[in-house]
């Protein structure tokens, strides 16, 4: 999961839009309000070049459509995506900060509609960049 270089090259944000919007619903909202972070992130000015690499990396995986768990798996498809995909805002998670979120929720926004999105999932994938328990409480 690692290693980003090998799917940063897949990277285009062209084909991030478009497989977020041929695949959003299918994908789920945990899985593109996490591609949203990261892709937002990449505006922050304190991002490293390694740590972009990763985040490149993490969005060319989102891409590509041969990976560990096929997309067009039916419940279990996009599980290895967001899995990658939080591993690489685990990563930057110091560098992702309130307007990156509110920016991806936004986006969430138009991609599910307001009745539509989980707030729940939305706290899930925050608390996991946070470094906090189901519980909401950081790890001691």
């Amino acid at each position: 999961m690692n290693d980003s270089s090998k799917y940063e090259k897949h990277y285009s944000e062209d084909g991030f839009w478009n497989k977020l919007k041929k695949n959003a619903i299918a994908a789920g909202q945990k899985v593109v309000y996490s591609g949203l972070i990261l892709y937002y992130a990449l505006d922050n000015p304190k991002i490293s070049r390694r740590d972009k690499a990763l985040i490149y990396g993490g969005l060319g995986y989102l891409i590509f459509p041969i990976d560990a768990i096929p997309d067009f798996v039916p419940i279990a498809g996009y599980a290895d995506d967001l899995g990658v995909l939080l591993f690489a805002a685990a990563r930057v998670a110091l560098n992702i900060d309130a307007n990156v979120r509110q920016q991806a929720k936004n986006k969430l926004v138009d991609f599910f509609g307001e009745g539509a999105i989980s707030q729940h999932d939305i706290d899930e994938v925050n608390s996991q960049l946070d470094g906090d328990d189901d519980n909401g409480h950081t790890p001691d």
